[in-house]
């Protein structure tokens, strides 16, 4: 009989502990989900404030999410580190990666590196891998101004990065699925390519017609 309490409350102590822990790491993790959405908000308007050129906004927008990222180690560090492989926190990272290139790229300041923005190289990767989209967005934009030589500039940086990623060839386990990124950035840099070519192509074009028109004049 007193081998079977001692079972009991053996038993018990062993509940209460594990209870209090997941407890405490269910909390960790509410919190976690909180902070993961709140630098995926801040890292698209970032984005967005880059196309419109605003570069002061852009950099507030960032600073305000690396120092979200910080806490969110420093908390989860000491009693949760397995929080921090979650799927939600990679998309939070990779967000702010793409966030982050994007704008050092199109405001031609110093591209951060991983440690330095204080994230995974798997994010850093796929981050580097989506910004490729949002450097077509701003090239095409930069078209409409007639910036050719900005546009071509970019359309190089996009085709370097192609060209880094596509020796990141690992399992999509250890990378987070860049292989498939990585196929559709060259579906980017490859259309672009066209259109950019066609583009100039066009506009030598028009320039050699004005300047025939201006001679028959």
């Amino acid at each position: 009989m007193r081998r079977k309490e001692k079972s009991s409350k053996k038993l018990e102590k062993i509940s209460d502990r594990i209870r209090k822990y997941l407890t405490d790491k269910d909390a960790a993790r509410e919190q976690c989900l909180k902070s993961c959405r709140e630098i995926i908000r801040l890292s698209s308007n970032a984005i967005r404030a880059t196309h419109r050129r605003e570069d002061s906004e852009t950099r507030n927008l960032i600073n305000t999410a690396a120092l979200l990222i910080k806490e969110l180690q420093e908390k989860l560090k000491p009693d949760h580190p397995d929080l921090l492989s979650a799927n939600y926190v990679h998309d939070a990272y990779k967000e702010f990666a793409e966030a982050s290139i994007t704008s050092s790229i199109i405001f031609k300041g110093n591209l951060p590196d991983p440690e330095q923005l204080g994230i995974t190289y798997p994010a850093y990767l796929n981050g580097l891998a989506e910004s490729v989209g949002e450097l077509r967005r701003y090239l095409l934009d930069s078209l409409r101004f007639n910036e050719f030589s900005q546009a071509e500039e970019l359309l190089n940086i996009m085709d370097n990065i192609y060209s880094i990623l596509v020796t990141m060839d690992f399992p999509d386990g250890i990378t987070y699925g860049l292989r498939r990124n990585t196929d559709v950035v060259r579906g980017i840099v490859e259309k672009t390519r066209g259109e950019l070519t066609l583009i100039i192509q066009n506009n030598l074009l028009q320039l050699k017609i004005d300047s025939l028109n201006q001679k028959s004049a």
